[in-house]
């Protein structure tokens, strides 16, 4: 984009950001089709949130509680936490954006992982720091390459785990070590969006660093497996400090009154959160096997914790054929060259005829990749 030198002039450094991609919702010749490419919940949300929203239907000339003070309170109860030190914004995006503001700025360095979510390069490049991109392990975490990675310049580390759009995980004995081994000046920043998928074996201790250490904040979202997306609500904990920091900078009002009381109801709603956890275990598990089947055509999943699955595409079947050939079948998935993921399609575990029609499009593709070859 040409800037004319005769009007206003953007920052540099927000004129270097890619813009965020959002999953997209048709194809590309307008069809609505299965969506399997934002890592939304297929089972929607619990009738208690569905409930919870619409009991405010008649309050919508009145501005929301700009403390979400409720809601605070049912965060605080749920999880054993401080009321005062947890954070809200729209979604976990916000948040992430107001660590970033509260933390960093021109010539400071915020770190984070190849194939890391995309919003922190965002975040980091509209405050004008210093992306720092660490090496990965065969698309997971690599802990001593993020800690190779920090200088007296390192202001934030973020970590998304499991991580998007890679799915990956990092145990909490690596996440420890991770944050042992960080100058206490380091603030890191542990991304949970996805936290409530994890068996309770594979809690990674974040919360806990979170509750006693004061360079850790831990963020969630309601959007993923209490099947909020459309209202945008996240939230997160951390040292007072910190917590104090982001409220200076946070917008008013930004987490609307219906949203907050959906929440609060999302959170009571036990049996819905057990089924959806119930239906991605089981389903991802299946994915996973169906390509493994398909290993002889150059496709391989790569190990996830999330509710979704990153399928690269090793072989002569490219990533970008298939995501447009699956796109023609009637299922929409995620192809992000945008994140030098080109080699590869994040799909979101859907319902079970979404799951199922999926993978026959996907054999139907592979084999007729197959006798073109022959």
């Amino acid at each position: 984009m040409t800037i004319d030198t005769n009007s206003p002039r953007p920052k540099d450094w927000v004129m270097a950001i890619a813009p965020y991609v959002p999953g997209r919702s048709t194809t590309d010749d307008g069809r609505k089709v299965a969506k399997l490419s934002s890592n939304e919940n297929p089972l929607g949300t619990s009738e208690a949130a569905r409930a919870g929203f619409a009991a405010h239907a008649g309050d919508l000339e009145r501005y929301p509680d700009a403390g979400a003070s409720a809601l605070r309170e049912k965060i605080a109860a749920q999880y054993g936490l401080d009321p005062a030190r947890v954070i809200y914004g729209t979604g976990s995006d916000e948040i992430l954006h107001l660590i970033a503001g509260a933390y960093a700025g021109p010539g400071d360095e915020v770190i984070f992982v190849r194939y890391g979510f995309a919003v922190y390069e965002i975040a980091t490049r509209r405050v004008g720091a210093e992306p720092v991109i660490a090496p990965d392990t065969d698309y997971a975490t690599d802990v001593d390459a993020v800690l190779a990675a920090v200088t007296d310049r390192t202001r934030i580390v973020f970590i998304a785990n499991p991580n998007n759009p890679t799915g990956t995980y990092s145990t909490k004995a690596e996440i420890a070590r991770l944050h042992a081994a960080l100058p206490k000046t380091v603030l890191l920043v542990l991304d949970q969006a996805y936290a409530e998928y994890l068996e309770d074996a594979d809690d990674d201790g974040g919360l806990e660093l979170a509750k006693t250490q004061s360079n850790v904040v831990i963020t969630r979202t309601f959007s993923k497996i209490h099947g909020l997306a459309a209202e945008r609500i996240g939230w997160g904990y951390g040292p007072a400090a910190a917590v104090d920091a982001m409220h200076r900078i946070r917008a008013p009002f930004n987490v609307t009154t219906a949203g907050q009381n959906a929440a609060i109801a999302a959170l009571g709603a036990k049996n819905f959160i057990e089924n959806s956890r119930a239906h991605n275990v089981r389903w991802r598990a299946w994915l996973v096997e169906e390509i493994g089947k398909l290993g002889n055509a150059g496709l391989r999943a790569v190990p996830s914790k999330a509710n979704f699955l990153l399928i690269l595409f090793e072989g002569s079947l490219t990533a970008e054929t298939t995501y447009h050939a699956l796109m023609d079948s009637g299922y929409i998935v995620r192809w992000l060259p945008g994140q030098k993921l080109g080699h590869g399609l994040r799909i979101t575990i859907g319902t079970e005829d979404e799951m199922l029609g999926l993978v026959a499009a996907l054999r139907a593709i592979v084999a007729e990749k197959v006798s073109e070859t022959a």
